[in-house]
């Protein structure tokens, strides 16, 4: 085999992981050939942290937009903070609607993570001011909704608009965080973001849960049969 046929091989290999990794339109414009118009890209955050809300973001681009930024987006979790926060008043210049959903710990508790990250989204949606005729949704279906939807694995990935909502959920949700973490200072929300850290954890031990902590999580309930 020659240096030239090798070369080609490793390039062929390493084509569906960066396709992979880059989202797209083509979602959007395969819905777009079908007659939609307005369709929103859906995906939440923090469906895992012990404390704090679940948010959802619904995001609608225009189908034409070619801005130099777009080949930065990514899903939410393989940026850095700084590059979110940078991408996100972009894409809020350039969303035809954005909506954002929340549901509380309370809500979590009371219902469960999937049927409240099921109402966030819902949320989200019912916040667009422009309302969409088609949702692509990461992961999780909407069948309450009475529109046409798609449910897309790793849709974050795929879509633009996804990707998009994702990003602006994660910020949305950071600086929830960190305005929680000025209420509760001693448990370090700002930095971990409710999630399970090994500071976290250790907070949660000495001081107990406080009242954004998700109870029906088990390192928290743990916490709370122990006190």
């Amino acid at each position: 085999m020659t240096k030239a046929s090798v070369e080609v091989k490793r390039e062929r290999l390493k084509t569906p992981t960066e396709i992979a990794r880059h989202p797209s339109f083509i979602e959007e414009e395969r819905l777009a050939e079908q007659g939609y118009r307005f369709i929103a890209g859906i995906d939440e955050v923090g469906r895992g942290p012990l404390a704090g809300p679940v948010v959802a973001a619904a995001v609608i681009l225009p189908l034409d937009l070619d801005a130099p930024w777009l080949p930065l987006v990514r899903d939410s979790k393989e940026l850095t903070p700084k590059r979110r926060a940078s991408l996100f008043p972009l894409i809020e210049a350039a969303a035809i609607a954005i909506g954002v959903g929340y549901t509380s710990p309370e809500v979590i508790d009371d219902q469960g993570i999937v049927r409240a990250t099921r109402m966030a989204m819902r949320s989200a949606v019912a916040c667009l001011p422009q309302p969409p005729d088609f949702l692509l949704i990461d992961f999780i279906a909407l069948p309450e909704l009475a529109l046409s939807q798609r449910s897309i694995t790793k849709g974050d990935s795929h879509s633009l608009s996804i990707a998009c909502a994702s990003i602006i959920a994660k910020v949305t949700r950071d600086g929830i965080m960190v305005a929680l973490d000025e209420a509760y200072p001693d448990y370090g929300f700002a930095r971990h973001k409710g999630y399970a850290t090994r500071e976290h954890l250790l907070s949660l031990r000495h001081l107990g849960a406080c009242p954004i902590h998700r109870k029906c999580f088990a390192p928290v309930r743990f916490s709370l049969d122990r006190r």
